[in-house]
């Protein structure tokens, strides 16, 4: 039995060496040297403070930004820890009604936009976790926020359209503007 532990407990210190040390030191010192943004959480750093990842969406309420796409995540909006669409379908009568507070909320804000409310700003991503929101959903609160910050509209769609981001490669997804981004942005400019 001794001829046979031996050899196990060497291959298992081995393994645990080889897969638990080396090859995770390997992988971490390769991501840092080749993509250290990305390695880091793809951070956005604003006035030598961290202000958030590109890669998570923020709760922005104030009517002075622009607002993202909601969060189904619990017991916070946009927790990571957490990701997880709200796993409800369109028929489901919880979700018409999150919709239809959603949709009171954006026009309680801006009583005067009359223009139908994109869908990504009253439905969660299925992650629950999205920093995007659609140019469209951009140009519904330009309105808004121009009057609240008392900029002129049009140079707030020309922001909105140098922040917007085309299709990757040309050819996946569709376009998209990153909220955080954007508000940054937006705060440095006005």
């Amino acid at each position: 039995m001794t001829q046979q532990l031996k050899p196990a407990l060497i291959m298992l210190l081995f393994f645990t060496f080889l897969t638990g040390i080396a090859y995770p030191l390997l992988v971490t010192f390769g991501a840092q040297m080749l993509f250290p943004s990305q390695a880091n959480g793809s951070l956005f750093v604003n006035k030598e403070h961290i202000a958030g990842s590109e890669l998570i969406g923020q709760p922005f309420s104030r009517p002075d930004y622009f607002w993202g796409r909601p969060s189904a995540t619990s017991p916070s909006p946009y927790n990571a820890g957490a990701s997880s669409g709200s796993n409800v379908g369109p028929s489901n009568p919880s979700l018409v009604e999150t919709v239809k507070v959603r949709i009171a909320a954006l026009q309680a804000n801006d009583p005067e936009n009359k223009a139908p409310v994109p869908v990504d700003l009253i439905t969660a991503s299925a992650s629950g976790l999205d920093p995007h929101i659609s140019p469209a959903a951009a140009e519904y609160q330009v309105d808004r926020i121009a009057k609240v910050r008392k900029i002129n509209p049009e140079k707030l769609r020309e922001l909105v359209q140098s922040h917007t981001e085309g299709r990757q490669w040309g050819l996946l997804g569709e376009p998209r503007v990153n909220v955080l981004r954007l508000n940054l942005t937006l705060d440095a400019v006005h």
